[in-house]
């Protein structure tokens, strides 16, 4: 690896690299086209949206969207857990089913957040895309690659606005990333080393499951939806679902949505050729397990070749893979003042480190490492916290890291970042998550992670999923058929098994 090369150049190279694999201007490449020829509202008169979900995550979903448009409707199965939030907003009508508020409110709704467990995520959104309504669905945007495929095509027949809530593709340090690597800094990408601390919950031997009596406060039946029918468990309720099988994607759906959204724009991927779980800890047949490494294979792409891109989750003391070179001390992943050892934070607070580190791009990283600590570095002799999460992008030339989502990516060693100059902007810059959406919904531009670019990036997280359930198999995937070639097991857990009284209304087309 040279890295001579990139501090004594004081400029960027546009060679054969970007060829082909730039989009222009818009973050989201391959989207469908403006709606505003089909009816959609002016961009000055106010949604309105439903939320199915009200609790936890929908909470902040609702309050983004708040901002600037009317919430009409909401449901939520555990009236306890949305408590907080119906006593918000007292002349909204409230449901403990979704079915029930669409049959009597659709006609007064715009949009719907759908912020609930993934195993419904599709069931809800599909009811909603039926009857015309735009919807924003936290990720992961399903549970499963037929789920992902049925919503994708389902968005582009009934023509509506959508949005997956993964942060980082709606943040502007994502695009940075891209920017650094589409330039050239780094050449050819060929390996990519991704990590998360998550589980912060119990999965693997820690998961246990009591039989209780329902809460008088929570519909059972209507929190089940589409899963098989089964006795309430407290472990189930409010969060832990998302470490079992039957309900969640445990952590890669949890944060890989958020962690890989940078290598997902930058590197342009697409399907991958294999998938395949090579580490695994706490395995068992309920819950995912407490630790393990799934191997990405992806081919070549326009002019960037073949990758190899590594996911890593359970690791408690950042990222388990270091390039050769980097001193132990440096962080890699999540750029934040309490991961960041003092002198080294006082050297990122430099103008040059200043231009690139940070959250949400550019202009605020030169407000909050340059301006806002200029003079007041971190204070020196603590104990830097382990980043929680981010990636490392290996290229033949260099070494950029990024965080959670994508947020201050950086050349490691940071040294080298002190001879490096930014690269003209490609993409635009964000107006944030639920702006991005509620324009879209207006007949402007589609959301940065519309449907469109959500459901096939979240159809390759969905095979490490099952990729999970079958270690140590290397698994075979042909997006056009959506088959896996080599294991029939494996193409059991393709889609969801529904519960009879329940549906999603599409038949899926390959």
């Amino acid at each position: 690896m040279t890295h001579d090369k990139i501090t004594r150049r004081r400029f960027f190279f546009y060679g054969s690299l970007l060829a082909g694999a730039v989009p222009l201007a818009k973050t989201g490449y391959g989207r469908t086209p403006s709606l505003t020829a089909l009816g959609y509202k002016s961009p000055n008169e106010k949604l309105n949206i439903a939320s199915i979900g009200a609790g936890g995550k929908a909470s902040s979903d609702i309050s983004g969207c708040a901002r600037t448009e009317n919430i009409v409707a909401m449901c939520d199965v555990d009236a306890e857990r949305a408590a907080q939030t119906f006593d918000r907003y007292p002349d909204v009508p409230k449901y403990d089913d979704f079915r029930k508020m669409l049959d009597k409110e659709a006609r007064n709704i715009d949009a719907v957040i759908v912020a609930i467990p993934d195993f419904m995520h599709t069931c809800a959104a599909m009811a909603c895309m039926e009857l015309g309504k735009h919807v924003y669905v936290q990720k992961p945007m399903a549970r499963t690659v037929w789920e992902c495929r049925a919503l994708t095509q389902a968005a582009q027949y009934y023509k509506v606005a959508t949005q997956m809530g993964n942060q980082g593709y709606a943040q502007d340090g994502t695009r940075l990333c891209a920017e650094l690597i589409w330039s050239g800094l780094i050449g050819n990408v060929t390996e990519v080393h991704a990590f998360t601390n998550r589980p912060i919950w119990p999965q693997g031997p820690d998961a246990k499951l009591t039989a209780a009596p329902v809460p008088a406060t929570l519909n059972w039946d209507a929190w089940l939806g589409i899963a098989s029918d089964r006795p309430y468990m407290e472990e189930y309720l409010p969060f832990n679902w998302r470490g079992f099988y039957d309900f969640g994607c445990g952590a890669l759906g949890d944060m890989a949505c958020h962690v890989l959204g940078a290598p997902n724009l930058a590197l342009r991927l697409t399907a991958p050729t294999s998938v395949e779980c090579i580490s695994i800890e706490g395995q068992n047949d309920v819950t995912f397990p407490t630790k393990s490494t799934i191997k990405f294979e992806f081919p070549a792409r326009g002019s960037m070749p073949a990758l190899t891109l590594y996911w890593e989750d359970g690791e408690k003391n950042g990222s388990p893979y270091r390039p050769p070179g980097v001193p132990p001390e440096e962080p890699l992943g999540q750029f934040s003042e309490q991961n960041i050892p003092g002198p080294i934070y006082e050297a990122l607070n430099a103008a040059s480190a200043a231009r690139v580190i940070g959250q949400r791009g550019a202009g605020t990283a030169g407000a909050r490492a340059g301006g806002a600590r200029a003079g007041g570095a971190r204070t020196t002799g603590q104990t830097p916290r382990p980043p929680s999460s981010g990636s490392v992008f290996i290229g033949d030339k260099g070494v950029i890291t990024a965080g959670e989502y994508g947020g201050g990516p950086r050349l490691v060693p940071m040294s080298l970042m002190n001879d490096v100059l930014m690269p003209p902007q490609m993409l635009d810059r964000t107006p944030g998550t639920y702006n991005d959406w509620i324009a879209a919904c207006k007949g402007g531009e589609p959301a940065c992670s519309n449907f469109d670019i959500a459901g096939p990036f979240t159809e390759w997280i969905a095979l490490g999923v099952i990729a999970c359930r079958i270690p140590k198999t290397k698994l075979i995937w042909d997006p056009v058929k959506m088959r896996i070639t080599n294991n029939s097991a494996a193409n059991e857990l393709l889609a969801p098994k529904i519960r009879k009284g329940w549906k999603i209304n599409w038949k899926v087309k390959t």
